[in-house]
């Protein structure tokens, strides 16, 4: 067998030697950052302008069956209160009277809840103002100068993506507008897409997909600045969040490239020394 003469050797090493350099400038090149566009809330706004609102933020949305509801007593008799309060907190007698373990009183599939002392209330149609006025006259005649609050204690909005806490917030009055809900949740994170980000609603005619565009000032004015519950926020990574990830697949395969070539050329150095 032919052994190598020491030029040879030296021009093979050098060789080994440039090839994995042009690997690993290759895997620099691929690595590169692309460029990152600015990204913020309302660009289209004026300066020191007035936006006009047609979307109606009182409006109260109706007791549905399965709701689960809170419903507080406060009178001038504390130790009465107490006997109507301990059981909207579940007490013994919560599932009993139509309340829940959990706390609160969960509306029937006949859309009625009960309540010691006054029995079966249809709260199925009601608003939360209503059905507080009817109890809080109802129960007059057992505590004086009573005050009902009443609030939902099932209703939620998921927000997941790139916000700062993905998680469920929880909705014990009305509706809660989209920025309140970010807001709430760290805010969107640097690699979010703020035009571009999903709502998903349950309908009657099914789940509906809406795109909204928070750079855009118009969002004042749509009926999706307000949600509903149930609904799911989906705040999508941008470009440079994408970009990182190819980023982060394209170095852990450059990586591995690097080490097989390195065994080689390891393995090779000793072949021909």
């Amino acid at each position: 067998m032919n052994k190598l003469k020491p030029g040879n050797k030296y021009n093979l090493k050098t060789s080994l030697f440039y090839t994995v350099m042009l690997i690993i400038l290759a895997g620099i090149t691929f690595s590169s950052c692309a460029p990152s566009k600015n990204a913020y809330y309302f660009k289209t706004v004026p300066r020191d302008t007035i936006i006009g609102s047609s979307i109606n933020r009182v409006e109260e949305s109706r007791i549905r069956k399965n709701d689960l509801l809170s419903i507080n007593f406060s009178s001038l008799n504390p130790t009465e209160d107490m006997t109507y309060n301990v059981v909207a907190a579940g007490g013994s007698s919560a599932t009993a009277t139509g309340g829940s373990g959990g706390g609160g009183y969960l509306v029937d599939a006949q859309g009625n809840i009960q309540l010691h002392k006054l029995g079966l209330i249809h709260a199925e149609g009601m608003t939360r103002a209503e059905l507080k006025n009817k109890i809080q006259k109802d129960i007059e005649p057992y505590l004086k100068d009573p005050v009902v609050t009443v609030r939902y204690l099932n209703h939620r909005v998921s927000v997941l993506g790139e916000v700062g806490q993905p998680g469920v917030i929880q909705m014990p009055e009305e509706r809660l507008s989209i920025l309140e809900v970010l807001s709430s949740r760290g805010d969107v994170t640097s690699n979010a897409k703020r035009n571009n980000i999903l709502i998903i609603r349950e309908t009657a005619a099914g789940k509906q997909l809406k795109r909204i565009n928070l750079e855009d000032h118009s969002i004042f004015n749509s009926e999706w600045y307000y949600l509903q519950p149930d609904d799911v926020v989906y705040v999508e990574p941008n470009d440079k969040k994408l970009n990182e990830e190819k980023r982060g697949k394209t170095q852990q395969t450059v990586g591995l490239i690097l080490t097989g070539v390195s065994l080689a050329v390891i393995i090779l150095d000793r072949i021909i020394k």
